[in-house]
């Protein structure tokens, strides 16, 4: 059903290389990108595609109050490594990985150089 997901950036080159070595973990890479290089989408070659943009109006890109991005990883091992991973990047902590909902499934969250919100889970 989901096509594609879009989250906004304030600067693209900055961007492009957190996702770039963040991604990689999950076998995701830069499979779009736009002409005036406004717009990049990463994917795995299977299903909906992950997409930074620079916002088409003009304004400033703000992350949305309740907006997540959910990246399936292969194992808590996976999902370890992505939290670390955007940790080293720059990302900041939003909840380390573990268990949740009596363990049905693990995930860890971070916030992007830009806020926005990303989690990290398997079940």
């Amino acid at each position: 059903m989901l096509a594609y997901s879009t989250i906004g950036v304030t600067d693209m080159a900055r961007a492009t290389a957190f996702y770039d070595e963040l991604l990689a973990i999950v076998g995701a890479k830069q499979s779009m990108i736009a002409r005036d290089g406004d717009f990049v989408a990463y994917g795995s070659g299977e299903g909906a595609l992950f997409g930074l943009a620079v916002p088409f109006n003009g304004q400033a890109a703000t992350p949305g109050n309740g907006n997540m991005i959910a990246i399936a990883a292969d194992s808590p091992q996976q999902i370890q490594a992505l939290y670390d991973k955007a940790l080293s990047l720059g990302a900041t902590d939003a909840g380390a990985p573990g268990p949740r909902a009596d363990g049905a499934f693990s995930c860890g969250y971070v916030y992007d150089l830009d806020g926005n919100k990303l989690n990290f889970f398997s079940m």
